[in-house]
């Protein structure tokens, strides 16, 4: 193992999705839960608020754990959808959650990923993001209020997990998968590296 592995990850996020993805790399990490709060002005693009909200979570977690013999580099990441402009963000009940997955079906969304790194000892801030494109099928009444039953859309952006039964929902996409889960992996093995934690 390489001496840069000394280094570790820690994950301002307590998504179970984006906890695999990390544990995927094979690099020390931890789990440290940011509570950041979420709310964004109206008038940002999409870009603005994943970026946004991504620095928001490691930064709630670097003014928890900073110092400067801190060997660490912290993760911050979010996710939205976005229909015709509109941001869909995680539904409010089961009714919210049919009513974003009936204005999805059959139609092309985009998703945005913003990833944000910073390095505990010196503050040093990287900030990017990621989108790809998804064409969903065209879905009855019957199979939307049947995944909706399954659990799986009530803490998803947009209603939806790509990577569990909501596999079955989407006909094509186009960009990184990982977007869509939640954490772009390209993306943040490329950060990683400009922290000289190289992946592999």
């Amino acid at each position: 193992m390489k001496s840069n592995h000394s280094r570790r990850i820690v994950l301002a996020s307590t998504s179970p999705r984006r906890q695999e993805l990390i544990a995927s790399l094979h690099i020390p990490y931890e789990i440290h839960p940011s509570h950041a709060d979420e709310h964004t002005p109206d008038d940002w693009t999409p870009q603005q608020i994943v970026e946004g909200l991504a620095l928001r979570k490691a930064r709630a977690v670097y003014e928890q754990i900073a110092n400067p013999s801190e060997n660490a580099v912290i993760v911050g990441s979010d996710t939205i959808v976005v229909l015709d402009g509109q941001v869909l963000g995680k539904p409010a009940d089961d009714a919210d959650a049919i009513r974003m997955l009936k204005s999805l079906q059959g139609r092309t969304h985009l998703v945005y990923t913003g990833v944000a790194c910073i390095d505990a000892a010196s503050g040093e801030t990287l900030v990017r993001h990621r989108s790809t494109k998804v064409s969903m099928k065209e879905l009855s009444d019957a199979k939307i209020d049947a995944y909706v039953k399954s659990g799986e859309p009530s803490d998803k952006a947009g209603a939806y997990g790509i990577q569990g039964l909501g596999a079955t929902l989407v006909k094509r996409i186009e960009g990184c998968y990982f977007t869509v889960v939640g954490l772009p992996v390209s993306l943040l093995s490329d950060m990683l590296s400009e922290f000289g934690i190289d992946v592999l």
